[in-house]
C-alpha cells in the first residue's frame, strides 16, 4: 500500500511542479512582435499604357502599390508638417520629356497617436506620370528609372522611410501609328 500511495504522492508532486512552470510561463512578457522591413509593407509595380511606345507619342508609366492591411503611409498632401509625404520621382533619360506626377486624393483616417485625424493611403494606390517619348527617342528597350519614397505606419509604430529604387520597361518603335495600348486594367478611361 505504502507503495502505491508513494508513487501517487510523486505523480501530485510531478502535476503541481508542471502547473507551477506553466505559470511562470504565463506570466512572462510574451516575445515582441517582429517588426516589418518597410520594403515589405508596400509592393510597388510599374505599367506603361502602350506596348509598343511610338515615337512622339505620349504615354503613361503608373506605379500600382499594394499597402500591406493594418498599414498605411502618408498621402502627397500631408496632414502635418512633421510627416512625410508620399513622393514619386522619375529620372527619364535623353529622348523622354515627363510631367508632374499625379497622385490619388488620400482619405481622412483616425489613430490613436494623432489627436486630428491623417490624410492617408490605405489598400491599393496608383500613381501615375505622363511621359512622352521624343522624335528623337531611342528604338527599342529602354528604362525608366523611378524613385518611390513613404513611410508606412500602422496604428502602433512608424516604420522608417524608405526609397524604393523601380524601373519601367518601354519600347519604342519608330511610328506612333505603331503604338498600342496596354493594361487595360491598370488605364482604363474612368
Amino acid at each position: 500500500m505504502k507503495a502505491g500511495r508513494a508513487t501517487k504522492l510523486k505523480a501530485a508532486a510531478a502535476l503541481a511542479v508542471f502547473v507551477a512552470i506553466l505559470i511562470v510561463l504565463a506570466a512572462l512578457p510574451s516575445a515582441p512582435q517582429q517588426v516589418p522591413s518597410p520594403r515589405d509593407v508596400v509592393a510597388p509595380a510599374t505599367f506603361v499604357s502602350l506596348d509598343p511606345v511610338g515615337r512622339g507619342s505620349p504615354f503613361q508609366v503608373a506605379v500600382v502599390a499594394k499597402i500591406r492591411s493594418g498599414f498605411h503611409v502618408n498621402a502627397r498632401e500631408k496632414s502635418e508638417d512633421y510627416l512625410i509625404a508620399t513622393d514619386l520621382r522619375a529620372d527619364v533619360p535623353a529622348g523622354f520629356q515627363a510631367g508632374e506626377v499625379s497622385y490619388p486624393k488620400g482619405e481622412l483616417h483616425s489613430f490613436s497617436f494623432s489627436k486630428k485625424p491623417l490624410n492617408v493611403y490605405e489598400g491599393t494606390i496608383t500613381l501615375r506620370v505622363p511621359v512622352t517619348a521624343l522624335p528623337n527617342a531611342p528604338l527599342g528597350t529602354q528604362h525608366i528609372p523611378l524613385k518611390l519614397r513613404y513611410q508606412a505606419c500602422s496604428n502602433e509604430i512608424c516604420l522608417p522611410p524608405v526609397t524604393v529604387a523601380l524601373d519601367a520597361t518601354v519600347n519604342v518603335a519608330a511610328s506612333a501609328g505603331d503604338a498600342k495600348p496596354a493594361h487595360p486594367e491598370v488605364f482604363r478611361q474612368k
